[in-house]
């Protein structure tokens, strides 16, 4: 037996490559990849401008470490700010480490303003990782068990629901910060509204709270836009990034705005890895590649497609509930737990995942193809109807 801690529950399943949205196993047989390893192989799997990007910086160097001036770091924070409106950006490794430095930066803002016990206001069913302080910030009892005694500093909300936070707000003299995932995907692939982002951003103005959106999920053009605040018309004062950003490459990024710029200065915070140059020279690499393809327009057309092509195809489906989504982050949301439709889906030669136990979840690639929505919905109704006729 392998010596890997028991910690994932593994498909019996073990890839020896992959090319485009395709994977095939140490089997050889193939598969279609809906899932993108969660929402993280924006340019599919060995893109040719990635592959020939990380090997030559491979060949130059990998590693200096934040002691040095890092050129690639640097070209990067000036991308990231251009097509994000923000202001300063900190690299890490991962999305709970991004997390965490928004919420190290929210206490640190508060105890500024001489609030001693800062306290961010979080959502039910939010997930923003698994570290102590973002294990707290998460909604989900089932992942905080046993983990006790949870970090303490977060007051919980219903998602979605503006008056809740106004509630706590009259009550509550030691909130600094509002974090938010604009999409909940562990959630269940929820949609945060329009207005309730706008309204949001409005009541952090007048607080004179911290607006924080955890885009590590939905981030990196996946919804059509760059970011899922674009959507709504306002910026954040804290937005954090990773899965996407690289491409399958680990790196996390915490972007501050407005009253969060300039909290941070040396010593404050720190990665050791954070912002190397082969993790930023990846991130480099797939954001111009998504301008130069038109990435961003075909996650909204070929998303759009497949919600729409899955509707015609599970009409009359009294077990389905909702389709959902924005661009190439989707759910299906059944009546009663699907798990084993994951395996199902496997066997199928199809790669997706079960999130919230009911939501079948599509994340595809941003290279996903009118062919390859047509693919997907023709494997996965059938396996759908034939669950919810069992």
């Amino acid at each position: 037996m392998p010596h890997v801690m028991n910690t994932y529950a593994r498909l019996p399943v073990a890839f020896s490559h992959g090319e485009g949205c395709r994977m095939t196993d140490t089997e050889g047989k193939e598969y279609l990849d809906a899932l993108s390893g969660i929402a993280v192989s924006t340019l599919g799997h060995a893109h040719p401008k990635l592959v020939a990007a990380i090997s030559a910086q491979a060949g130059r160097m990998l590693h200096t470490s934040n002691l040095y001036a890092i050129r690639e770091q640097e070209q990067l924070s000036d991308e990231l700010a251009e097509l994000s409106g923000m202001q300063e950006i900190f690299f890490c490794n991962s999305g709970c480490e991004a997390n965490e430095a928004a919420i190290k930066l929210a206490r640190f803002y508060g105890h500024k303003k001489g609030i001693e016990l800062p306290t961010i206001i979080v959502m039910e069913k939010a997930f923003h990782g698994r570290t102590m302080a973002t294990l707290s910030a998460t909604g989900n009892r089932k992942a905080q068990a046993g983990f006790e005694p949870l970090v303490s500093g977060f007051v919980r909300v219903p998602y979605d629901d503006l008056e809740a936070i106004k509630a706590v707000a009259e009550h509550n003299k030691h909130i600094v910060a509002v974090m938010f995932e604009v999409i909940q995907g562990e959630g269940g692939v929820h949609l945060a509204s329009l207005e309730y982002q706008r309204g949001l951003r409005q009541l952090c103005d007048a607080q004179g709270w911290l607006m924080i959106c955890d885009e590590v999920q939905c981030g990196m053009a996946r919804t059509g836009q760059w970011f899922g605040y674009q959507h709504a018309g306002i910026l954040p004062d804290v937005a954090t990034l990773a899965k996407g950003l690289g491409s399958g490459v680990p790196i996390g990024a915490c972007m501050v705005s407005g009253k969060a710029a300039g909290l941070f200065g040396p010593g404050n915070h720190g990665s050791t890895f954070g912002g190397n140059p082969l993790a930023c020279t990846a991130a480099l690499t797939t954001i111009a590649t998504i301008k130069q393809d038109g990435l961003m327009a075909n996650a909204e057309r070929i998303g759009a497609l497949i919600r729409a092509l899955m509707a015609e195809a599970l009409a009359g489906e009294k077990g389905v509930v909702e389709i959902r989504g924005h661009g190439l982050m989707m759910g299906i949301e059944l009546d009663r737990p699907c798990g084993v439709l994951v395996g199902k889906a496997l066997a199928a030669g199809l790669l997706i995942n079960v999130t919230a136990d009911s939501v079948i979840r599509l994340l595809p690639s941003l290279i996903f193809s009118e062919n390859e929505a047509k693919e997907l919905v023709d494997r996965m109704a059938p396996l759908i109807k034939d669950f919810l006729a069992a």
